[in-house]
């Protein structure tokens, strides 16, 4: 007899028909269609290599999330989603991208108090795996980048395994990486330190659009620098920073 429990169905139907198919037989037509998308856009990236790309004309996408907590793997999820496109240094301000997401849990209060999301706000929202779609549609092959990009990447690979059995696959750069390589005396590189050390005005805290715009014009500031350095490339960029 045939192990139809989810697994052994899902192979079963496999077989039979591929993954496409197999995926709209086990979820509903829009969640399967997402899922399909999700993993077929982190199938392309991994195809390109960017090491090569002059960085006045590198296109990534300067990320933010929101989250209930600090722990993907314990029962926190990703309450809002904030990016912006950015062009070599040049901030693309009418490219961006925003969406809540609903957490299908309880917000603390700490965090409701913090981001200004509220239980009632989220429960209206869409699903993880639509907003998650609609996120990387947005992002396309482009370099991801963010300030202390770990909590970020934590969050967006549990998202990914949980609702597609995939990984992140995108080359990523943290802000504070590069921070840290081009002020190695400084010792505060939070990113309200950050800002204030560049005069960057601060808008609104802990949105993640908001701080995606605020890290981004950071982006913005480190290229000019980094240029000054003679840095060309991503792979340039990538090997400097591996001393750090």
């Amino acid at each position: 007899m045939k192990d139809m429990r989810p697994a052994g169905r899902m192979w079963h139907l496999y077989k039979m028909g591929g993954l496409t198919p197999a995926l709209t037989s086990m979820f509903d037509a829009q969640s399967a269609q997402q899922m399909a998308f999700i993993r077929s856009m982190l199938k392309e990236q991994r195809k390109d290599s960017l090491f090569e790309i002059p960085l006045h004309a590198m296109e990534i996408v300067v990320f933010d999330l929101e989250t209930t907590g600090f722990s993907p793997y314990n029962g926190d999820e990703i309450i809002s989603f904030g990016a912006v496109s950015v062009i070599g240094g040049e901030v693309q301000t009418q490219d961006t991208f925003y969406k809540m997401v609903n957490p299908k849990r309880k917000i603390p209060d700490e965090i409701v108090k913090l981001t200004g999301i509220t239980n009632e706000m989220a429960g209206d929202a869409p699903d993880l795996i639509g907003v998650l779609s609609d996120f990387l549609e947005f992002v396309q092959q482009k370099i991801l980048v963010a300030h202390a990009i770990g909590h970020d990447k934590s969050f967006l690979n549990s998202a990914l395994w949980r609702t597609s059995k995939v990984s992140l696959s995108h080359r990523v750069l943290d802000i504070m990486m590069i921070a840290k390589w081009l002020m190695p005396k400084r010792k505060n590189l939070g990113l309200d330190s950050l800002l204030h050390a560049y005069d960057i005005p601060v808008t609104v805290r802990h949105h993640a659009l908001e701080d995606a715009l605020m890290t981004a014009q950071l982006w913005s500031r480190f290229m000019e620098e980094i240029r000054a350095r003679n840095v060309d490339t991503l792979g340039d960029l990538y090997a400097l920073l591996s001393h750090h």
